[in-house]
């Protein structure tokens, strides 16, 4: 579906446009078009292809989806591939964004993403001077606020670790425990494959040899990637906390386990010296000491009484009961 085709000239708006309309105003060297498609057909997508001449691989990687976060450079025009990750429900829904970008077109084609870049628009647009960069600038534009949209993720997933963590040294070291620790790690995996490809290719664009339509653009894309380093370094740290509570939390099963076992056994050792008195004297040999006399089964009793005394007393010392 066609969200809208604009053209832009010296940084400013010319008109809303059709798509056969586009090469008209592509004959001036200072114009160019914006468009944004959500979701496109075959149809769409070859029009478009055949219109700006692009890469048929290019292509068939925007018509598909599901392709790595990446830059790729096709005889002077750039193919770029994001990530574009909503939260709903605790649960990352992962969409895509492909651009083709050109001397004098940009082309956005959202995938499984609810929300799009209205807002980016609106701000290019009050930003002529900015926005007289060209298709370069917009670029910059729709990275950076993808790339912006983790930050709300990054935040959301640390209250939820600090929570479990909580919950953890609280003493509720359940199976569902371990379950949402793993679920956790499982979302925390999905952003870092948005964001650890993405860091490694946006290097290119402010260093080195940078693509033309970047030209002039490098202090602006080193601040994408800069996030980028940013958002990295978080997602470590936030792997590092849920492995952490990981391993705390099968310590803490561990000891639990070991004090059951420790109960078990000092009980075991309460009743195991009655057992074994009452064992021997119910053996009834006619020969046994105090067999015969009055006060013998109350000095019996109170014998294993006096010994289990002792015991428990021992025992809750040694903190096993």
């Amino acid at each position: 579906m066609l969200v809208n085709c604009v053209a832009y000239k010296a940084g400013r708006k010319v008109a809303d446009i059709p798509i056969g309309a586009i090469r008209e105003y592509l004959t001036d060297p200072e114009c160019f078009v914006w468009i944004a498609l959500m979701d496109p057909d075959s149809t769409e997508l070859t029009t478009l292809q055949t219109e700006f001449d692009w890469h048929e691989l290019a292509v068939e990687d925007a018509h598909h989806g599901h392709q790595r976060p990446k830059i790729e450079e096709y005889d002077g025009s750039l193919f770029v591939v994001l990530h574009m990750i909503e939260a709903q429900d605790r649960e990352l829904r992962v969409g895509e964004v492909a651009l083709f970008v050109g001397p004098q077109y940009i082309v956005s084609v959202r995938r499984n993403a609810g929300r799009g870049f209205a807002e980016v628009r609106r701000r290019c647009e009050q930003e002529p001077d900015l926005l007289r960069h060209g298709p370069g600038y917009v670029m910059y534009e729709l990275m950076d606020t993808v790339v912006d949209r983790y930050f709300p993720l990054i935040d959301e997933l640390t209250r939820e670790i600090e929570e479990i963590e909580e919950r953890v040294f609280a003493g509720e070291t359940t199976r569902a425990q371990i379950e949402a620790l793993y679920t956790y790690k499982q979302r925390l995996m999905v952003l870092d494959h948005a964001i650890a490809p993405l860091l490694e290719v946006t290097a290119r664009l402010h260093g080195g040899r940078v693509p033309p339509m970047c030209a002039g653009l490098q202090n602006y894309f080193r601040d994408v990637y800069d996030h980028l380093h940013r958002l990295r370094h978080a997602t470590e740290n936030l792997r590092d906390m849920v492995n952490t509570a990981l391993s705390v939390t099968l310590s803490l099963i561990t000891l639990q386990e070991s004090q059951v076992t420790k109960r078990l056994a000092a009980y075991a050792a309460i009743v195991a010296v009655p057992t074994m008195i009452a064992g021997v004297y119910g053996m009834n040999f006619k020969h046994m000491p105090e067999l015969d006399s009055v006060y013998g089964y109350p000095v019996a009793l109170s014998v294993m009484a006096i010994i289990d005394a002792y015991l428990v007393y021992r025992l809750r010392k040694a903190k096993w009961l």
